[in-house]
């Protein structure tokens, strides 16, 4: 009796722990997301699973949203993970076009940093019509300053994205992680993995 007990004690134990270390790395460490939209493509696409580095800005208080450890701020180019500003229950990833301090402006879908015209290698267009800026801002905005503690982010499919030109700037504080690995990507038109995809580094 005392054997079985001592038996199941240990496999509490175990499981106890191994909930408990998983706990620590999904809030300190990493997390697992899976693409849900189209808006950074073709960087991501639709079924792409992706990893967060949760320490690349630093370590935060779990559910206070406070940096305990500063390392660094997100740079220009990153993609990260972030709740959603207008409903906290969602998380958005995107890609950071502008820093605390940085002046953003859109003309006619050509972005501006700080008056210099913005070297996009990764945005995509996929229409030549031009919205202009009083119907929205999608492709023309601005000029706006991002404020200190924020940053302005965009979707790669720059004009199926919807992003920092329709909703503001996002709070470091709400920042996640920087996503840097794709582990799975599954392809649902017909049911297949995209092996290419697999291991792919996010840059």
């Amino acid at each position: 009796m005392t054997k079985t007990k001592s038996k199941i004690q240990e496999y509490a134990e175990a499981i106890i722990i191994a909930i408990l270390i998983a706990f620590f790395i999904r809030t300190f460490v990493v997390q697992a997301f899976k693409i849900p939209s189209g808006s950074m493509k073709p960087t991501l696409l639709i079924g792409d699973h992706i990893l967060v580095s949760k320490f690349s800005y630093g370590i935060k208080i779990p559910y206070f949203r406070n940096t305990l450890i500063p390392i660094s701020d997100p740079k220009r180019g990153d993609i990260v993970v972030f709740i959603y500003p207008e409903d906290r229950s969602k998380d958005f990833i995107k890609r950071v076009i502008g820093v605390g301090g940085d002046t953003i402006e859109i003309k006619n879908k050509k972005i501006f940093l700080n008056g210099i015209p913005y070297e996009d290698k990764r945005g995509v267009y996929v229409d030549d019509f031009i919205i202009p800026g009083a119907i929205q801002p999608r492709d023309n905005f601005g000029p706006a300053t991002v404020p200190k503690g924020a940053i302005f982010t965009m979707g790669d499919n720059r004009d199926q994205s919807y992003d920092s030109r329709f909703w503001g700037f996002v709070d470091l504080k709400d920042v996640m992680g920087k996503a840097f690995v794709i582990y799975w990507s599954w392809n649902k038109e017909d049911n297949s993995v995209r092996w290419n995809r697999l291991g792919s580094l996010l840059h």
